[in-house]
């Protein structure tokens, strides 16, 4: 399949020709789920904690008689019941991540691209280069054309200058073609990929 491609100022720089089996598919919404149900769960940090009745410092002396005196026997200040001890069954570190399949990672990028183009959500950009570092005339260039909510994806680096101007940019993302992924793809509106980013993007996902 074709697309136009666009300068920063909005003119023309003629076309390029996408791959259809990276571009064209028809989106599978069940195979982009489990992949951002995979992205999710593996940037958990699951650091939470409670402490057990194990590593609460309180006595374990027996404060009431064994018989008549119409309670439990209970023999620590530390059991779960009583004001400051131990949680019963509570958090403890772990990992939430889960396992899935390369193929199915791939492919899930794969649909994430062909869904943006399906959508007419994907634009293709000569070069995201810019002489200054300044967010006013990133802002302008974001005006003219037509973007308030996307990603860029540039090639093996992203030019220093662009990334600095857009930090303060809100909706707008700036990634290397390395990070790209499926989640940052689908929470924009818009997909906007350099021709660096389309060219290392079809090496990759070949």
């Amino acid at each position: 399949m074709k697309a136009d491609v666009k300068k920063l100022d909005a003119s023309s720089a003629g076309d390029i020709e996408l791959a259809d089996d990276i571009f064209a598919l028809e989106p599978r919404a069940d195979i982009l789920h489990r992949m951002v149900v995979y992205q999710l769960a593996k940037r958990r940090a699951g650091t939470h904690k409670v402490k057990n009745r194990s590593e609460i410092n309180m006595t374990t002396k027996k404060f009431g008689k064994q018989k008549g005196g119409g309670t439990a026997r209970h023999g620590a200040r530390s059991a779960n019941i009583f004001r400051g001890g131990g949680v019963a069954h509570g958090p403890t570190p772990r990992s939430h991540a889960t396992d899935l399949p390369k193929k199915v990672r791939k492919l899930a990028l794969r649909h994430a691209l062909s869904a943006k183009a399906q959508d007419q959500s994907l634009f293709i950009l000569e070069d995201v280069k810019l002489d200054t570092a300044k967010t006013s005339g990133l802002r302008d260039v974001m005006l003219k054309l037509g973007f308030s909510n996307a990603l860029f994806i540039d090639g093996a680096a992203v030019d220093a200058n662009f990334l600095m101007a857009s930090r303060n940019l809100p909706h707008i993302d700036v990634l290397p073609e390395q990070g790209a992924n499926v989640y940052d793809i689908l929470r924009r509106d818009k997909l906007v990929l350099t021709r660096a980013a389309v060219a290392l993007l079809e090496a990759r996902l070949k």
